[in-house]
């Protein structure tokens, strides 16, 4: 076998062998704490908007400001106004080739 096929099977089994350990040594009826929960419930959405808009503006070191940038803003503008999600997709998209059309 050669050295990266050893080193992802070797990451593979320590993922599954860390994600088997808590359940295996904690088992039973035991709860997080409330504020654990708390955060577990609100921590994805905001991991979710800081990657949206670092891989939308950031291009290795440098700040990008292109027709991307319109597209989340309509996104923003549809998902603030309680639209639905497929709606704030297909906006997003429709800005982003409007702003490509015209040149910004």
């Amino acid at each position: 076998m050669s050295t990266v096929t050893v080193v992802l099977l070797t990451l593979a089994v320590g993922t599954y062998a860390l994600k088997a350990a808590g359940p295996l040594l904690l088992g039973g009826d035991r709860s997080l704490p409330c504020w654990v929960d708390r955060l577990a419930l609100m921590l994805p959405a905001p991991l979710l908007a800081a990657l949206v808009i670092t891989s939308t503006v950031a291009n290795g070191k440098d700040l990008v400001l292109d027709a991307r940038v319109f597209g989340i803003v309509a996104a923003a503008v549809v998902l603030r106004f309680r639209g639905p999600f497929v709606v704030a997709v297909v906006v997003a998209a429709a800005a982003t080739a409007i702003a490509r059309a015209i040149g910004a």
